[in-house]
């Protein structure tokens, strides 16, 4: 059920398939990433309201995703290989600059290329992942360790994929209802989309080559300086998360200068997608330079287009 429409992009040396939506639009790029296990259709509810907001809308299936390409090396997917990912889709989009807007996964990557000023962002839109500092401190403790087994799991060569692709990939949708607070959010015409895309050839194997490389070059990238983030940032964060706690925010206004956090209590890790009301409010608040209010305050709200919603 996958309403969005895709379009090849050269970038990095590979192609990567991309929904772009508004083209042209006045008031520049939003370039939304997408996390583990999802793709592009995880934005379904942000898209149309960034678009009809006058953004030009650029969801990548990230490389490995979707049908992306599928480089064969865990190397292919260090992070820096994933910054120039995003580098090349802003260059090639014309723009001199973006609102990027991630989740997960993408998060991780949005974070980094803000720290190192990659290129130019305007601002920056996080959900559900710490800022790598303050990740890094928490990693410590052993509550944050052993929310992150899964991690050190996907280590193991071929045998995290034979156990996720079991069934018909049913633990790819299992991750999306065990973890979800509101699990009509989830119905099996929405996860078949991640479990679809999980059974390409080679999908899964790069989507947890992710996961690989990032421990193999954890030490440098743990010795790496991480200078304040100085563009606006807002940062959502679903208080349910399974895999991360909420005290991996803690501290996070150290880090970035111009910061507003916004909590949603009885909401998970899938945070724009299990309460998309709520979250495209506090965007639309946010990107107009008005006061972000907290969940309560939003809760009468309604998606601005009820037929993309799943």
């Amino acid at each position: 059920m996958d309403p969005l429409i895709y379009e090849r992009v050269a970038v990095n040396g590979i192609n990567l398939e991309v929904s772009v939506t508004n083209r042209g639009g006045p008031k520049g790029l939003a370039l939304l990433l997408h996390g583990f296990p999802e793709s592009a259709f995880s934005w379904r509810f942000q898209i149309p309201l960034l678009a009809a907001e006058g953004y030009e809308v650029w969801a990548p299936n990230m490389r490995g995703y979707g049908a992306s390409d599928k480089p064969g090396s865990v190397g292919d997917y260090a992070l820096d290989v994933l910054l120039e990912d995003v580098a090349a889709l802003i260059d090639v989009s014309g723009r001199d600059d973006a609102v990027l807007v991630a989740h997960d996964w993408g998060a991780v990557v949005a974070w980094m290329f803000a720290i190192r000023k990659v290129r130019p962002l305007r601002k920056l839109i996080i959900m559900n992942v710490p800022h790598p500092a303050v990740f890094r401190k928490e990693l410590q403790r052993f509550r944050q360790l052993r929310k992150s087994w899964y991690v050190f799991f996907f280590q193991i060569p071929r045998l995290p994929e034979w156990l996720l692709l079991r069934k018909d990939a049913a633990p790819i949708a299992d991750a999306f209802r065990e973890m979800a607070v509101d699990k009509t959010r989830f119905p099996s015409e929405v996860t078949d989309v991640y479990r679809q895309n999980a059974q390409r050839p080679n999908a899964l194997r790069s989507m947890i080559n992710y996961y690989r490389s990032a421990l193999r070059n954890a030490i440098p990238l743990r010795r790496e300086p991480l200078p304040v983030i100085d563009i606006p940032t807002l940062l959502v964060w679903g208080v349910e998360d399974k895999a991360l706690g909420i005290e991996t925010t803690h501290g996070t206004d150290a880090h970035v200068e111009d910061l507003t956090i916004r909590y949603l209590d009885d909401v998970s890790h899938w945070v724009q997608q299990e309460a998309p009301e709520v979250v495209n409010a506090m965007l639309t608040d946010w990107l107009a330079g008005r006061p972000v209010g907290q969940a309560a305050d939003y809760t009468s709200e309604r998606l601005p287009d009820p037929a993309v919603r799943g």
